[in-house]
């Protein structure tokens, strides 16, 4: 058992929650008991989530997107107060960190990715309001788009979308998780990256095709489900508390 306290304290510090500029109420969005003796980790607040970590038995929940956004209306009123009264009920303590946990370069999702496929950070890759959420890493040895695409499908159980109009052997692959849209595509273009990878679709066909550009897009959820895996690792060395992680696949 740990205090709620000292967790959100480590969280805070670990994560650098307030080191970049999100639209995301990063942090403890809602307090629940005192003491925690299991954590769940799952990628969004839902019902569902809250449902199944109390199901858990979990004290805490820790998500990647939050109940709270600086661009939502924060009154909890409708459906936001159907979500809301499941934390009461079941005393559940609620933390949600977004582009922190992306950027994270030793749990983040895009240094997680990078792990993945054997790619050890080299720099930087898109920046935010002047820090970067992604990053770029370097294989020592090449591999076929193929043999990523295959590892990815297997690894974060999802259905991978590619465009494999660039290098035949790959070495440097720039990444964004989640939404890297436009700007990560044009950004990894730029830096001459043998692959982006990142979560959502973007209508860069063509472009990606006459610029010779390999794009995999391996869906928004699938790629930030690492980020939270690796993170339940540090929580429970740390506090020496049970974690698990809530698998709730949305196909986008």
């Amino acid at each position: 058992m740990a205090s709620l306290k000292k967790i959100i304290g480590f969280l805070d510090t670990y994560l650098k929650k307030d080191d970049i500029q999100d639209s995301s109420w990063n942090g403890l969005q809602f307090e629940g008991g005192s003491q925690v003796e299991k954590v769940a980790f799952a990628v969004d607040a839902s019902v569902e989530s809250f449902e199944k970590a109390a199901g858990e038995n979990a004290d805490m929940l820790i998500v990647h997107h939050g109940q709270f956004w600086s661009s939502h209306n924060p009154s909890i009123i409708g459906w936001s107060k159907d979500r809301v009264d499941l934390l009461y009920k079941n005393n559940l303590s609620l933390y949600a960190c977004h582009l922190p946990l992306d950027r994270h370069k030793e749990v983040g999702n895009n240094a997680e990715l990078l792990k993945l496929l054997g790619a050890p950070i080299k720099k930087e890759f898109l920046l935010h309001k002047g820090k970067n959420v992604g990053w770029l890493g370097e294989r020592k040895r090449a591999v076929s788009i193929n043999e990523i695409e295959e590892k990815l499908n297997k690894s974060l159980d999802t259905k991978c979308i590619v465009l494999p109009f660039g290098k035949k052997n790959i070495k440097t692959i720039a990444v964004c998780s989640g939404g890297g849209s436009y700007g990560g595509f044009y950004e990894a273009l730029s830096l001459k990256a043998d692959l982006y990878i990142t979560g959502d679709t973007a209508e860069v066909y063509y472009t990606a095709k006459d610029s010779g550009m390999n794009v995999i897009f391996a869906g928004h959820h699938a790629t930030e489900t690492v980020g939270l895996k690796a993170l339940s690792k540090v929580i429970a060395k740390k506090f020496k508390i049970d974690t698990v992680f809530i698998d709730l696949p949305t196909g986008l």
